[in-house]
This record gives C-alpha cells, sequence and structure tokens, in this order.
C-alpha cells in the first residue's frame, strides 16, 4: 500500500522530532491562558501540534506548508482536468509530499477497490423517517460501519502498540472509499425518490461522487475535485477535527472518531455555515426578485446586522485576509457560470459587505470566507437543497480527519486529558494573586 509505505518512511523521523521536543524544552511556555480565554472556549489557546495542515493569518490554508494556490499548481491531475485528484491531495496529508501522478492514481484505484459499501449501512440510512437530517443519516451510517472495524478487532486480539497506524490507516482507507457512496445514497434517497445511481468505475473518486449525485456535466465534476481539495481539512484544533482527534485519543476506531467529528461539523457555529450563508444569499436574491443593486444590498445587510446576526459567510477566527479558497471557487464560476444570478448576487455582496463591516469598527476580519461562495455552486449544478452541504463537507472533512488520526497512532500522542477548575478555583487564584 503506497500510502502505507510512505508514512513507514517517516514515523521514526518525527516521532524524534516530538521525543526532543519533549525532553529538551518540555518546561518551554508556550501560552498564559487567561480566565477570559478559559471562560469563552479556549479559543486561540494552542493545544495540539498540527503539521498536517495550517491556518495562517496571512495566507489563509496550508497543507503540509503548501498554500491553496501550490496545491493547485503542483499536485497532479487526471489527462485532460483543470483540478488535482483527490487521492493527491489526500497522499499530499497522509504522505508529507507531492505525490507522483503514479502515486495519486494508486490512491484512486485502492478506494476503487475497497468501496463497496456494506447492505446493512445502507439499512440504517433506510431506517430513518423521511424527516431526518441527512447529516444525522451520514453519521449514523459511518458509525455502522465500527461493528466491522479492523483496528477494533487488531486490539482485542492484542496488536502491538507499533501497529495500531497500521490498522487504522487500512481502516481510514475504507471508509474514505465508502463515504461518497454513502453520501450519494443519502442525498437519491431524500431528494430524488430513491432513484440511485450507479458508481462508474472508471471514473476518479470525485468525479464518481459527481456522477452518484446525478450529474454528469464534466465541469461539475471539475467542481467536485475542487470542492473536495478546498474542504479536506483545516488545521486540528476547530470543533469538529478535534473531536475526531479527541475520541481517537481514547484508541476509539475510526468510524467512531469520524462519526463524532461530523456531529461536531452539523453545527450551525461550524459546518453548518455554508448551508446558511446560501440560505441567506437566497433570501437577499427573492427578496428583490432577482439580482440585488448596491444600494439594496447595502439594505438588506444593515437590517441584518440591526437584527443583532452577523453576515454569513464573512469573517474567520483565525484568517485576516480574503480566503484563498473563496477565490479558488470565484475563479472556478467566473469561468464556467458568470451569467448565473446567485453568483452575481454573491458577487455584488463582495463588492459592499467588507467596507460596510470594516465601518462597524468592531470586525477584525471582513472579508469573505470558503462558505460565502460554495453553496452557490452547487446551486448552479443541481443540488439545491441546502441541508445536504454539510453531508458534502463532511464527505471531503472525513479525510482530514483520518490524517490526523492515523499520524496520531503512528506518532503515539497520548489521550487528551485537559484539566477543569471550578469558578471558585478562578476567583480564589486572582483573590491569591490580588494581594501579591
Amino acid at each position: 500500500m503506497i500510502i502505507e509505505d510512505r508514512i513507514e518512511a517517516n514515523v521514526m523521523i518525527w516521532q524524534e522530532r516530538m521525543n526532543r521536543l519533549i525532553k529538551e524544552h518540555g518546561d518551554y511556555v508556550i501560552s498564559n491562558v487567561t480566565v477570559a480565554q478559559i471562560c469563552s472556549g479556549i479559543r486561540g489557546v494552542p493545544i495540539q501540534i498540527s503539521d498536517i495542515s495550517y491556518v495562517d493569518p496571512g495566507s489563509g490554508l496550508r497543507y503540509r506548508s503548501y498554500t491553496i494556490n501550490e496545491v493547485l499548481n503542483l499536485l497532479p491531475r487526471i489527462e485532460g482536468s483543470i483540478y488535482p485528484m483527490t487521492g493527491a491531495i489526500y497522499y499530499l496529508l497522509m504522505g508529507n509530499e507531492i505525490p507522483t501522478y503514479a502515486k495519486a492514481m494508486n490512491v484512486e484505484e485502492e478506494w476503487k477497490a475497497r468501496a463497496k459499501v456494506p447492505q446493512y449501512v445502507y439499512n440504517v440510512i433506510d431506517a430513518f423517517p423521511e424527516t431526518a437530517s441527512p447529516m444525522s443519516m451520514f453519521s449514523a451510517a459511518i458509525l455502522s460501519m465500527s461493528s466491522q472495524s479492523k483496528f477494533y478487532q487488531a486490539y482485542a486480539n492484542g496488536m502491538s502498540k507499533d501497529q495500531y497506524w497500521h490498522v487504522m490507516l487500512d481502516d481510514s482507507l475504507d471508509l474514505t472509499a465508502r463515504a461518497p457512496r454513502i453520501a450519494a445514497y443519502i442525498y437519491n434517497k431524500k431528494y430524488r425518490n430513491n432513484q440511485q445511481i450507479q458508481a462508474d468505475e472508471n471514473l476518479d473518486l470525485a468525479a464518481n461522487f459527481a456522477h452518484m449525485l446525478g450529474n454528469d456535466d464534466p465541469a461539475y465534476a471539475e467542481l467536485m475535485r475542487l470542492f473536495m481539495l478546498l474542504h479536506m481539512d483545516h488545521e486540528n484544533a476547530n470543533v469538529s477535527a478535534h473531536t475526531a482527534h479527541l475520541v481517537g485519543s481514547a484508541l476509539s476506531d475510526i468510524y467512531l472518531s469520524c462519526s463524532a467529528g461530523l456531529n461536531g461539523l452539523s453545527g450551525p457555529l461550524h459546518g453548518l455555515a455554508n448551508q446558511e450563508c446560501c440560505n441567506w444569499l437566497l433570501s437577499l436574491y427573492n427578496e428583490y426578485k432577482g439580482v440585488p443593486t448596491e444600494k439594496q444590498i447595502r439594505e438588506y445587510v444593515e437590517k441584518t446586522l440591526s437584527e443583532g446576526r452577523v453576515i454569513p459567510g464573512y469573517g474567520h477566527a483565525v484568517l485576516r485576509c480574503i480566503d484563498p479558497r473563496f477565490t479558488a471557487q470565484m475563479n472556478f464560476a467566473k469561468k464556467n457560470l458568470p451569467d448565473d444570478d446567485l453568483f452575481r448576487t454573491a458577487m455584488n455582496v463582495f463588492a459592499v459587505v467588507p467596507d460596510i463591516l470594516k465601518a462597524t469598527g468592531k470586525v477584525s476580519n471582513p472579508w469573505p470566507n470558503v462558505d460565502a461562495i460554495t453553496g452557490t455552486l452547487q446551486q448552479h449544478y443541481g443540488i439545491k437543497e441546502t441541508e445536504f452541504y454539510t453531508v458534502l463537507f463532511g464527505t471531503s472533512r472525513i479525510m482530514g480527519f483520518t490524517a490526523h488520526v492515523v499520524w496520531a497512532r503512528a506518532l503515539g500522542k497520548p489521550i487528551e486529558r485537559p484539566k477543569a477548575l471550578t469558578t471558585r478555583h478562578l476567583e480564589a487564584m486572582i483573590s491569591e494573586s490580588s494581594y501579591k
């Protein structure tokens, strides 16, 4: 297995780096945590190492130190395609190097060999009522596969610790191969009267996902290659990634870990944001019965802000620049759907909103993030059901979850167990320090 060989060649190097840091600099103080940080979700407090991806405030998301633009330019792609194949970016996250075409294709072929979804998984999805959310179905379907986890079976049989990551990787490749088929099954069940579309084994993973969602437009296949690349990972400390890592740190198998991560992704303050962004744009468009003018946008934005709400898709907890993922999608849209009304609406909002947010004096980052335009592109290609967008997101993000969990097991990272304090503890500590 080509990814396994690549990780094997690097594990000792990274273990030595980690051990040296702990041994030689274990007492080095990184951050003094304030009461405000403790009481506000430890926002911005360094809590772990994330070499697989990192969000640079000034340049955006980096995969293994490469910027989004570098990744788009350097990774191999299917002949005739503009965007890299999903197997290439997954290899980069796992293997810490830009793969050759052959190595990226090896990952794609590995997925094809592992993509068959057990029937019981579909039975779990079918057991849900029609009113169930697609994310509930998706999380439960992923969770159900824990019953056949190779890691769980090997652990029960006394596997040694240095082998944990090998079996975790095996499970991860199974999961990432099956996730698009499970997501497509949910979409067709909920929104296409259960008219299921069979996989096309001749297609790469992203193009096959587009096909199973009912769209064989080559441009949509390209969009899904871009979508999978842009949404695959985003550091390891956001709600969903950290949840998957935390559950995995207890040596839970990859299905348990990723299902937990997906549950975190489902929240409106996290992964559900792409749905809310698109709904807000649609509301704006419908309010004025067409592409709004600058004056109308200002009116609508000010009304939104006066109601104590934020403008969905604008601002970011870390970034202090326009999200490069937004720019990549915008460039795709300018080429493929420049006259689309909802895209034109999104571009008009982009021209107006940052200045309005700057003028409030309360916003540290007035620029658009990836969610500001994601749903607009899906709408154009017929995926109109905004509640499904988080499933699309989750299908890609599972790949980032698995990369972090596999490497955590390879490096022997311990179970996470931070310390909680009572309010009385804090008050006593503050009182004591005030007398010094």
